[in-house]
């Protein structure tokens, strides 16, 4: 197992031991050996129902290949395991299928398998290539689903081009989101994201409305 697919393994064999083995082991990506899709996706499937949806819980963090650590609190003992799965997965596959095999899981996922996938994607190998997905999670309707992304997740901050990254900080705001979840936001401050933020409170008091006030710390330098 990565590093952090260790930590997760830790963190759900601690809160569930008895339910934890027996669906690691029916998964087939534990033991090194080619992956079976049939098992891999049946056990995706059924994490809901192995672990429940109740949050993991205060003090649960993850490591990322690049030695970055971050709360995993608010995931869902779902969210952990499929995740969990996702990393186990793609490392049972060739580089060249990684790719396909995220995106795969992303675009057929229910709800909360979407959700998963995103929470997932900063621990993967080489993060950049999960780029797309992680975009198109912005552009989502379903608001768990673009909060899953931009929310406590260091991808945006280390992976988004700017104009995206910005794009997504606005939509933020725009859908009520509290702006301080944007992980590393700090780091990717610009005059062109104050810029942005500016307009937004200005057509915002043109038309009578109250400014958010989280459009504030979009300004700050």
């Amino acid at each position: 197992m990565s590093d952090p697919a260790a930590m997760l393994a830790a963190l759900l064999e601690r809160r569930r031991p008895t339910a934890f083995a027996t669906w690691l082991a029916d998964a087939s990506v534990a033991s090194g050996a080619a992956l079976n899709r049939v098992a891999f996706e049946i056990a995706f499937a059924s994490a809901g129902r192995r672990f429940g949806t109740a949050a993991i819980g205060s003090g649960a963090t993850v490591a990322g290949a690049g030695g970055r650590t971050w709360s995993i609190a608010g995931w869902g003992l779902d969210e952990a395991a499929r995740a969990l799965l996702v990393l186990g997965g793609v490392a049972a596959l060739p580089a060249a299928d990684q790719p396909a095999f995220v995106d795969g899981l992303y675009r057929a996922g229910a709800l909360r398998e979407r959700q998963a996938v995103l929470r997932a994607l900063a621990l993967l190998p080489d993060p950049a290539r999960f780029c797309a997905i992680a975009l198109d999670a912005c552009r989502a309707s379903a608001q768990p689903v673009f909060e899953a992304i931009a929310c406590e997740n260091p991808y945006p901050a280390a992976w988004f081009a700017e104009p995206s990254f910005n794009q997504m900080a606005l939509k933020a705001v725009f859908t009520g989101v509290a702006v301080a979840r944007i992980l590393d936001l700090e780091t990717r401050r610009t005059a062109d994201l104050a810029r942005m933020a500016a307009d937004y409170a200005a057509e915002r008091r043109a038309a009578g409305r109250p400014v958010p006030t989280d459009l504030a710390l979009l300004a700050a330098p």
